[in-house]
């Protein structure tokens, strides 16, 4: 049995209520909802959440909300892989989970067939993890940083000389999804390592939702990808 597990709790501090805030005409949270259900990867959707008027959205959009997560785990401090245990955990009283899929409440371009890619990817693969990864749009290896005094220095001054294109391309985590096995969560093995591949998304599909800047900015974007039906 395959789950989808969505995190959502109500505490968000820079955007109030993110994960229900409204977003093009729907709370956020129900394109991972949708997405999820679309896919046809899952036997449950599951949100877990400890607030009462997020499960109720989340309910109303086709999700299941099976219990309230405890307070321990829905707290500032608290990380999203515990949350998923905790979710396996209790799914497996009743069944036998082999798969799962971590996906944000805030990932408003996911889309249905990159679940389901992404799903095949990690079956046919045999790894642990898959998750979705973005490139960087200029190379890191010549990033500077501001020191004191206002002055401008190179983490890696060795390749100031070097042509772009001699550089190899970086990527980082996309945070919109972490397919892996239920096993591999229970026992905390680590994502970011060789026992998981990547999921590569263009860059225009991937935009962290953390401050309102970035809210309006992933708006700005939602609604050019639709007029150009990128998003279906």
């Amino acid at each position: 049995m395959n789950i989808c597990v969505i995190p959502a709790r109500g505490g968000s501090k820079r955007i109030p209520r993110k994960n229900i805030k409204e977003f093009n005409g729907k709370p956020i949270i129900a394109y991972s909802i949708e997405a999820a259900l679309n896919s046809k990867c899952f036997s449950k959707v599951i949100v877990s959440t400890d607030d009462n008027e997020i499960a109720e959205v989340a309910k109303k959009y086709g999700a299941n909300v099976p219990y309230i997560r405890p307070e321990e785990l829905s707290n500032d401090d608290a990380g999203t892989i515990p949350v998923i245990k905790h979710a396996i955990k209790f799914m497996e009283e009743e069944n036998s989970i082999e798969n799962v899929c971590c996906l944000y409440a805030t990932a408003p371009f996911i889309l249905p067939h990159v679940i389901s890619e992404s799903y095949q990817q990690l079956i046919s693969s045999k790894s642990d993890y898959c998750f979705s990864v973005t490139s960087f749009a200029s190379p890191i290896q010549r990033a500077i940083k501001v020191v004191q005094g206002n002055k401008v220095k190179m983490f890696f001054p060795e390749n100031f000389d070097k042509r772009s294109q001699d550089l190899k391309e970086a990527y980082h985590d996309a945070a919109q999804f972490y397919w892996g096995r239920a096993q591999a969560f229970k026992e905390g093995l680590p994502l970011f390592s060789e026992i998981a591949i990547p999921y590569v998304l263009p860059r225009y599909l991937v935009q962290d939702i953390d401050t309102m800047e970035d809210w309006v900015r992933a708006e700005a974007m939602f609604e050019v990808l639709q007029k150009t039906k990128v998003l279906k």
